[in-house]
């Protein structure tokens, strides 16, 4: 398949994600996936495209900037290495990591460090800092996929001495006890 990654950075306002949208539908992609958020006043989005036959990442990039440079955005684009052929077949099972915690620098690195060297990935991170000492205006939150084999007690342990170390609270849970807690 041709595939490409598209990133778009810039000010947040309404309608950049329709007018990405309305431009991919333009040059025949297809969004397969996206994420987008607000991260303060700026817009960050990642769309994975299906283009057709014949175009390049470059050609969509091209494409991608002459129709949004009305809205002052920057476009990155690269093809989309691999597949659906590189889909894991082990089973993951889903896992949140809240901490909370005093601001200062080296958190964020702090812990992922920690979840890299037990050869984990992040699949999702959410990270808010207002500042100051009040753990509830400070918090991170990692989603993470654990093989069903891995062994979380010895990652919990690790993490929680990790947390400590960096003065922080932490909670380790299954996404479906977390979903189950934090629904309103």
């Amino acid at each position: 398949m041709n595939k490409a990654i598209i990133s778009i950075l810039g000010r947040d306002r309404p309608g950049i994600v329709a007018a990405v949208a309305r431009t991919l539908t333009e040059h025949m992609c297809n969004i397969e996936n996206v994420t987008q958020t607000m991260l303060q006043n700026e817009f960050a989005g990642i769309f994975i495209v299906t283009m057709p036959e014949g175009m390049s990442a470059a050609d969509l990039h091209g494409r991608m900037v002459s129709s949004l440079s009305a809205l002052e955005l920057h476009v990155y684009s690269k093809p989309c290495e691999g597949g659906d052929e590189d889909c894991a077949t082990e089973k993951l099972e889903p896992f949140v990591i809240t901490t909370k915690g005093p601001d200062r620098k080296g958190l964020v690195a702090g812990i992922s460090e920690e979840i890299a060297r037990h050869g984990v990935n992040i699949t999702n991170l959410q990270a808010v800092f207002k500042g100051g000492n009040d753990p509830g205006e400070n918090i991170m939150i990692y989603e993470v996929d654990l093989p069903a084999t891995f062994d979380v007690r010895t990652f919990t342990r690790d993490l929680r001495a990790k947390a400590e170390a960096l003065s922080l609270e932490i909670s380790i849970q299954h996404r479906n006890i977390f979903e189950a807690l934090h629904r309103v």
